[in-house]
């Protein structure tokens, strides 16, 4: 019983420390043939963003563009948390049955 909690407490530190690994890793996003550029942490933190001086003369198209690269940013940063976090809790909890359907 004991042997339980150890392990939910090593897969606690190991998400925490997938947290801190995901803070560097950057996931990078465009719209309109790279005039906007998106960059996001792999915790889905905006890190940049560029913006053409082409694109400022229209707002609603700008705006479609925005929402075309953070979509994407955010869409391969949710994908790369999953499969970290996912990893980290798995690595300290091997013998769960049915572990991986609840991850």
């Amino acid at each position: 019983m004991f042997d339980i909690f150890g392990k939910l407490e090593d897969a606690k530190k190991n998400v925490e420390e997938a947290k801190a690994r995901l803070d560097h890793v950057l996931v990078d996003a465009e719209a309109a043939d790279g005039k906007v550029k998106i960059t996001l942490t792999g915790n889905r933190m905006l890190k940049s963003l560029s913006i053409d001086d082409e694109l400022m003369q229209d707002r609603e198209m700008l705006e479609d563009y925005l929402s075309i690269a953070l979509n994407k940013a955010l869409e391969e940063a949710g994908k790369i948390q999953e499969h970290e976090l996912k990893k980290a809790a798995t690595d300290a909890l091997p013998n769960i049955p049915g572990l991986d359907g609840l991850l």
